[in-house]
């Protein structure tokens, strides 16, 4: 399917359900609890439950694929501690916003360098939009969080991970599309990912309440299947077809985070944040259209 018109409809398909689930995953690393302790659940959920998937039912990888496997762990350990950086001294609604707005800016300029896409006119001002909205979005939300010392280097920190989901984005997709059974990619890659966070956080596990131990591990678990089809949705649509679009679309995830955080998280979504939202929708909108 990849490069006809089933396959670009699946993709973007793909590309919105990963939205939807991304913007969950990040509420629930968010959440109320330490985020670090967060991820390291989610982590090594995804990281067991994907082994024997890995080592047993799966082809196992070709040679050239464990460079690459390299290369997506280390993007990704920089990613995870950036975030984790970012959601201990920001509002979810102030910086996942700013995360998720400079991801498509650079991953369209990464897209075009090592896989020659290129954008059409209406699909840069469709982009304009939608990373506009974002930012309005994150601009917003700053106007009504009180100024505190953590809040710039929270800002600084939600730039660079932005800067670390582009690059694992234009990476993995490089990755899915060098095996010849993407399912060899993804689980060998979950696999992999799901050792670095559960290590380094250790200590803080051993000083955790008992109390607070099992809530964590169920939010882990349900964490995990998150991240596959979140994950696992993405990476397919990447490969059957262009990169900059599918991550660009996937960043409509800002208008459910806000949702997110307004239903869960109990942060209240305004008129001007509803106006945002929908000027993020219009630019995804106009996107798809003019690549129709």
């Amino acid at each position: 399917m990849v490069g006809t018109p089933g396959g670009h409809r699946l993709a973007i398909g793909l590309a919105l359900l990963a939205a939807v689930l991304h913007a969950l995953f990040g509420a629930l690393q968010k959440g109320r609890d330490d985020p670090w302790l967060a991820r390291a659940a989610i982590d090594a959920s995804y990281g067991i439950i994907a082994a024997p998937f890995a080592l047993f039912v799966v082809p196992w990888p070709e040679p050239w694929m464990w460079g690459i496997f390299a290369g997506a762990f280390f993007i990704h350990v920089g990613y995870k501690i950036a975030q984790a950086m970012t959601y201990d001294r920001g509002a979810y609604t102030v910086v996942y916003p700013v995360v998720r707005g400079t991801g498509p800016l650079f991953t369209v300029i990464g897209a075009g360098l090592v896989f020659g896409e290129h954008f059409a006119p209406l699909q840069w001002v469709g982009l304009v939009l939608l990373v506009g909205g974002i930012f309005g979005l994150a601009g917003y939300n700053i106007s009504k969080v009180p100024v505190g010392e953590t809040l710039l280097p929270a800002l600084g920190l939600a730039l660079i991970t932005g800067g670390f989901v582009a690059a694992y984005t234009t990476w993995d997709a490089w990755g899915i599309r060098a095996t010849a059974d993407p399912f060899t990619f993804l689980a060998w890659f979950f696999m992999i990912d799901g050792v670095f966070i559960p290590v380094v956080t250790w200590k803080r596990w051993r000083n955790l309440d008992r109390a607070r131990l099992v809530p964590l591990l169920k939010r882990g678990v349900f964490g995990a299947f998150v991240a596959y089809f979140s994950f696992g949705a993405v990476m397919l649509a990447t490969r059957l077809d262009r990169v900059g679009e599918v991550a660009a679309l996937r960043e409509t995830s800002t208008v459910f985070a806000a949702l997110i955080g307004w239903w869960v998280l109990g942060e209240k979504v305004s008129w001007v944040q509803a106006l945002l939202m929908a000027l993020i929708a219009f630019g995804a909108v106009m996107m798809l259209g003019a690549a129709a």
